[in-house]
């Protein structure tokens, strides 16, 4: 039964995602008429998907690191949580960063 369920959502998924790509494919043909301006959106969406990529691998190691502090030593958990929240902050502004420059880049030209 879950095997089932499981086609199903998948089968929803694809249907969903496909009907997007069908009702824009009139308009990307104007949208994305020069060589210049489909290297934009390709640079932006390469951009955006590295900085996602890397502040997860930052995050990841990040509150790794402070949960094995925790584990080690129960006491510190105060003094360790809140240095690790702003440092979470830090990284995930990079990212948005990285999608506030994709995105001017793209609605630039």
């Amino acid at each position: 039964m879950k095997k089932i369920l499981v086609v199903v959502m998948l089968l929803g998924v694809f249907v969903g995602l496909s009907f997007g790509v069908a009702l824009a494919a009139e308009g990307a043909a104007a949208v994305l008429d020069s060589p210049v301006k489909q290297m934009v959106a390709l640079a932006a969406g390469l951009g955006i998907a590295i900085a996602a990529f890397g502040g997860a691998i930052g995050q990841g190691m990040g509150i790794a690191s402070a949960l094995n502090g925790i584990a080690r030593n129960p006491g510190a958990s105060g003094k360790i949580v809140t240095p690790m929240i702003i440092g979470l902050a830090m990284v995930e502004s990079l990212v948005i960063y990285s999608l506030v420059v994709s995105l001017l880049l793209l609605f630039k030209l």
